[in-house]
């Protein structure tokens, strides 16, 4: 299927390991050109060389989207470059192994942080990169959420991070004004995920008994999930063909979660 995207240009921020890599070498599998920002200039580079490799252009930018100059760093170098954005791919994020169980023993801080680092971050990016998409009257938002962003679980601020990511792919799918502009709001809800590097791994590792039954009675497929298979419906939202597909909430999970919306 000709998803309709080559040519097309595209951010994804915290682009450069896990489930960010694999949307930002899928999008250019496409034929897309790719920007991606990360805290960490290594992965920066070695993720630029692999996109270069694939034969479309490429920028990489060294990036804490903690900091508003940094993220005007990142628009800044778009812009220059390129002077536009057809895509905006919001997969910064984290938080969801933070703070404690116990939750009022979990500081303040904590909470603040996770809903910068996801909820503010996200509409800090959409909120640069829509008058681009008017502009051109097209354009695809896709925000990486999790199934805690669709229901109850996890630890509270995650959640309330992720489901506030979530209303406002929603909200902004609601206005006719840039729907009718060509341009679409969605969110991606990953269930468990296997990323190197990251707290699946670091479990296994640790307790892979518990990890075991964890995946025997939580997981219907029977495994984890691996940032590829993300990817994969990433993509496609952002494809030509997915041009009635907005405001969706899309759980990529292997049936784990327990909504039924």
């Amino acid at each position: 299927m000709d998803l309709g995207i080559k040519g097309k240009y595209a951010l994804v921020t915290g682009g450069t390991h896990g489930i960010g890599r694999a949307i930002a070498l899928a999008l250019a599998d496409e034929g897309c050109h790719v920007a991606v920002c990360s805290r960490s200039r290594e992965r920066v580079e070695k993720t630029k060389q692999e996109l270069s490799a694939k034969g479309v252009q490429c920028l990489g930018v060294e990036a804490d989207v903690m900091k508003d100059s940094d993220i005007e760093k990142v628009m800044s170098l778009v812009g220059r470059q390129w002077g536009t954005l057809h895509i905006l791919i919001n997969n910064v994020g984290g938080g969801g192994r933070w703070g404690s169980e116990i939750v009022e023993e979990t500081k303040e801080e904590t909470w603040l942080e996770v809903y910068n680092k996801n909820a503010l971050a996200a509409m800090k990016f959409t909120m640069r990169t829509i008058p681009w998409m008017r502009k051109q009257k097209w354009g695809r938002v896709v925000t990486i959420t999790s199934i805690f962003g669709r229901e109850a679980g996890g630890r509270p601020w995650f959640t309330m991070a992720k489901m506030a990511q979530t209303a406002l792919m929603k909200t902004l799918a609601k206005k006719a004004y840039l729907i009718q502009d060509g341009i679409t709001f969605n969110s991606v809800a990953p269930g468990a995920i296997m990323i190197a590097g990251t707290g699946w791994e670091k479990e296994l590792k640790e307790n892979p008994r518990q990890v075991q039954d964890f995946i025997h009675e939580e997981l219907p497929l029977g495994r984890l999930g691996t940032p590829e298979e993300v990817a994969n419906a990433v993509v496609f939202l952002c494809s030509q063909q997915a041009s009635l597909v907005n405001g969706a909430s899309i759980p990529v999970d292997g049936g784990q979660s327990m909504s039924v919306l």
